[in-house]
């Protein structure tokens, strides 16, 4: 059960963000031991879509990817649309790529991975309106419930959370992957 024990998640959404993809990723990671941190734009508390609120632990700027065994990005679209325009965000999703960190990536969440630009010949999925941006940014897009690209964990919808919650417990428990990069 504490297979994820001492290490630590960072969770970064913002106000819109898809309910079901933060809470049920932040809940698998906390039952195998790990210690779940939100990371928002701003200070306060973030509201879901259809209602949840959850209290930010950190601001984007305040944040250091050192600090951190993984990264999970929830989806919803004004989640992952926002997120993008947010510089330190982009920095910190680049920099988690950078140091080989799993990231696990749900419907819209991975439109921050664009502007990241750590996408070039990785193969992911993601809610189906995203393809083109993910092609065009140099991923092979794919549709299919959960796909694993070297430490990067990609799901489509929340019909998916339980495939997706499984192998993102799986990667982080794995650690670094020297194909994670930016």
């Amino acid at each position: 059960m504490a297979q994820l024990t001492n290490k630590k998640v960072a969770f970064l959404a913002t106000n819109g963000f898809e309910d079901s993809e933060l809470t049920t990723p932040w809940e698998a990671v906390r039952s195998q031991g790990a210690e779940a941190v939100l990371i928002a734009p701003e200070a306060g508390t973030i509201t879901g879509k259809n209602g949840h609120q959850q209290k930010v632990d950190l601001t984007t700027a305040e944040a250091t990817p050192d600090q951190y065994h993984a990264l999970v990005l929830p989806g919803g679209v004004v989640n992952g649309d926002t997120l993008r325009t947010d510089q330190p965000a982009v920095a910190f999703v680049r920099e988690i790529f950078a140091q080989h960190k799993p990231v696990g990536v749900i419907c819209h969440g991975g439109w921050i991975l664009t502007d990241a630009d750590v996408l070039q010949g990785r193969t992911l999925t993601s809610y189906p309106s995203l393809r083109t941006d993910l092609t065009n940014a140099g991923a092979t897009w794919v549709d299919e419930e959960v796909v694993v690209d070297a430490g990067l964990v990609s799901s489509r919808v929340p019909d998916d959370l339980p495939a997706f919650c499984a192998k993102l417990v799986e990667e982080i428990g794995e650690g670094e992957h020297e194909g994670q990069t930016a």
